[in-house]
């Protein structure tokens, strides 16, 4: 394969209701069936109007800003002082919900396009009319998970896949891939970038050689969001402990399976430096339960009103220790001390 990159210069300020088609194919009669076109969101909310008008400077500013954010924002991921990660209303995780005040004067914010794949399915039919036949991807800036620097990547799609997907294929060593899902749309985001630039006014670029796959339904960027069941990472740090904080509070007392041996030994070596001086620690498990226990029996330090009271708080934290191997527990209190119990009767 062999891949060139080439800007579009010339399209110059876009305003809302501007033909982006025409003033796309002014600026580059050399496009071409089979090229992929990679537009900068901005000038796509531009021209369908997605600004927000704000005061130039002062508090004022700052508190349309707030505003502007609070409207784009489904759910806040995580906060630090100035810089509010989000998710937006389309599912994009990211900073400040994508909302920029570069390149566009001081009086206005530019939002995300409402619907960036459906954007990109109208471009793509605004050129198809005009004899292109052309993949259409609008990319914007993000930051990554794990990683500093930022890059560019797909909001929306149309006329591409946005994963190249390897499943089932068989690698050169003769091992079977499994879980090897390229996201083409962003790395064809990122390589733009690199013609497209932040401060030379070029929002357009093609990428020409690239073999387009398309494989069906029209689907865009939505297969590249991931739901919340398989994100791991779905909140900050702060956030997710704030979270388990809540959760623990209302921990249900409940049994479950009988649980791994080695799960609840990690559960107890989390909690052994803070477990009261004393406190008497014993497992247990059915006959014939291999490697598992269904069953850890606590002991007060001592005889004392305040030592039950201590022990008390040291089943707790065993329980929620327990909970975050995901063994679920409940917890009897008797006269000589506390049972948790987690195997099923």
């Amino acid at each position: 394969m062999r891949l060139e990159i080439l800007p579009v210069e010339g399209i110059g300020d876009i305003t809302a209701g501007d033909d982006l088609a025409a003033l796309i194919t002014s600026a580059a009669p050399w496009l071409a069936d089979g090229d992929v076109l990679v537009v900068t969101s901005k000038i796509v909310s531009k021209a369908e109007g997605r600004l927000v008008e704000v005061p130039a400077d002062g508090p004022e500013r700052d508190e349309a800003r707030v505003r502007a954010l609070e409207s784009e924002t489904a759910r806040v991921v995580a906060r630090r002082g100035p810089t509010t990660i989000v998710q937006t209303h389309h599912g994009f995780v990211m900073a400040a919900a994508g909302i920029d005040a570069s390149n566009v004067d001081k009086t206005h914010l530019v939002l995300l396009p409402a619907d960036p794949d459906a954007s990109a399915r109208r471009l793509r039919a605004d050129l198809a009319a005009r004899g292109l036949d052309v993949a259409v991807i609008i990319s914007d800036t993000m930051g990554r998970a794990w990683r500093n620097g930022l890059t560019d990547v797909a909001l929306g799609a149309a006329g591409i896949d946005a994963l190249l997907d390897h499943r089932g294929e068989i690698d050169p060593y003769g091992n079977e891939l499994n879980l090897t899902q390229m996201a083409v749309v962003d790395e064809l985001s990122a390589a733009a970038e690199l013609v497209k630039g932040k401060c030379d006014q070029v929002p357009v670029a093609v990428v020409r050689g690239y073999p387009i796959r398309r494989t069906g339904a029209d689907a865009g960027v939505s297969v590249l969001i991931r739901d919340a069941e398989s994100d791991m990472f779905g909140l900050g740090t702060a956030e997710a402990r704030a979270e388990g904080l809540r959760e623990a509070a209302v921990l249900a007392d409940a049994t479950g399976p009988v649980a791994e041996l080695r799960a609840v030994e990690r559960a107890l070596r989390l909690v052994s430096e803070v477990l009261t001086p004393g406190t008497g620690i014993e497992m247990s498990a059915r006959r014939g339960a291999v490697d598992s226990a269904d069953a850890v029996r606590l002991t007060p330090a001592g005889s004392e009103p305040a030592d039950f009271a201590r022990l008390g708080a040291d089943a707790h934290r065993l329980r929620l220790a327990l909970a975050t191997e995901g063994v679920i527990s409940r917890v009897a209190f008797d006269d000589e001390g506390a049972t948790l119990r987690f195997g099923e009767a």
